[in-house]
């Protein structure tokens, strides 16, 4: 009557996906990467510092798996440099997407 056959396995989380930090011990750098985050309009690269340093703090911590940053994008040659955000311009001027198409499309088993 042992019924040994509906054995639990448990695995560790997925790569990708992170535990929640309970006892906030990464608390300070999330709060300055969001608040970074905000100043600068969600242009993430202007964060990317301090998103670094939250990414390390999980690590340091064990939040998430150790992991090379460098592979994470983190590295001096991925640095985003000459980047502009879009002015519109082209839909200032009356710019609509789709309004080119004269004609109604057919879908394939119409045509």
């Amino acid at each position: 009557m042992g019924g040994g056959g509906n054995k639990q396995v448990i695995r560790p989380p997925q790569r990708g996906i992170f535990p929640l930090d309970h006892f906030a011990q990464c608390k300070k750098p999330m709060e300055m990467y969001l608040q970074c985050l905000e100043e600068h309009k969600d242009v993430h690269h202007e964060c990317r510092d301090l998103s670094r340093e939250y990414l390390k703090c999980r690590m340091d911590n064990g939040l998430m798996s150790q992991e090379n940053l460098d592979k994470m994008g983190f590295s001096n040659d991925t640095r985003v440099k000459g980047a502009r955000e879009y002015d519109r311009s082209k839909e200032k001027e009356g710019f609509v997407a789709g309004k080119h198409i004269s004609k109604p499309a057919k879908w394939w088993w119409q045509r």
